[in-house]
């Protein structure tokens, strides 16, 4: 690859940036050597109108200068749409990783070169980049938002329900499962917000909103630290803007 384009070079889960360079100059611009020729890169799409690769690196060239920062930054750092790239290589090269030998019959895999797919050239099984669907939910009663925390989250944060969806289950039939087992009430008027590609590790985020039917909050010890009611005027410290949790809640609260 002698031309020059944009890369996405991960090393150590942290992606290379660029120092000091505008927001549609955050990922470096070269050609493969002079990023150490990476081995296996993948096209992941465009950045700038110009095609962008991304690779996994043990450690990066002594000539190669940038910052390395994790994926989560970058949405503060560059915005939005470089936050949807790097999550696309992060899940791509999850994906490549994993999939070195066939699960079938551990036969080492080969990459298609039409399509995202690594394929055994034994038996022919075909693995493709895993996506794992997941819900969440506000819900709404009166003016007031039912908002819980995991023991996971940092100090002090509540964000909206959420959960992975089961085999065999809709997404309706499992925010209302969720729903039930980790605040035990019933809600209703379910509507669809919004969704998001999370790429930690290989999430789709499928927000909803619903409306109050009944039942006593009785949080799930196993899942739940703690979930209440609050009002719009009266929030707690809430997830950081780059989730499509804080885009729900905040639209929750513009409706009530």
């Amino acid at each position: 690859m002698n031309e020059s384009v944009f890369w996405l070079l991960r090393c150590g889960n942290q992606v290379l940036t660029a120092i000091d360079q505008a927001p549609e100059q955050i990922f470096p611009c070269g050609r493969a050597a002079d990023f150490g020729s990476p081995r296996d890169a993948l096209r992941i799409g465009e950045w700038q109108g110009q095609p962008c690769f991304a690779a996994e690196v043990e450690q990066l060239p002594d000539n190669v200068s940038g910052e390395l920062m994790t994926v989560g930054r970058l949405y503060g750092r560059a915005g939005a749409e470089a936050f949807a790239l790097a999550g696309r290589a992060t899940q791509l090269l999850d994906w490549q990783k994993n999939h070195r030998y066939c699960g079938g019959c551990g036969t080492p895999t080969e990459m298609k070169s039409a399509e995202f797919a690594m394929s055994c050239p034994a038996c022919g099984l075909l693995a493709f980049p895993r996506i794992t669907p997941a819900v969440m939910v506000v819900i709404l009663r009166g003016d007031e938002l039912l908002l819980a925390r995991s023991p996971h989250f940092k100090p002090g944060v509540f964000s909206a329900l959420a959960g992975f969806v089961e085999a065999g289950e809709t997404l309706e039939q499992c925010v209302i499962r969720e729903v039930r087992e980790e605040v035990g009430i019933e809600i209703t008027n379910l509507r669809f917000f919004r969704s998001q590609s999370w790429p930690f590790p290989n999430s789709l985020m499928v927000a909803f909103l619903a409306d109050y039917a009944g039942g006593t909050i009785t949080p799930d010890p196993q899942e739940i630290e703690a979930a209440q009611w609050f009002s719009r005027s009266a929030l707690p410290l809430l997830p950081d803007p780059v989730s499509i949790s804080r885009h729900l809640i905040d639209a929750a609260c513009q409706q009530i």
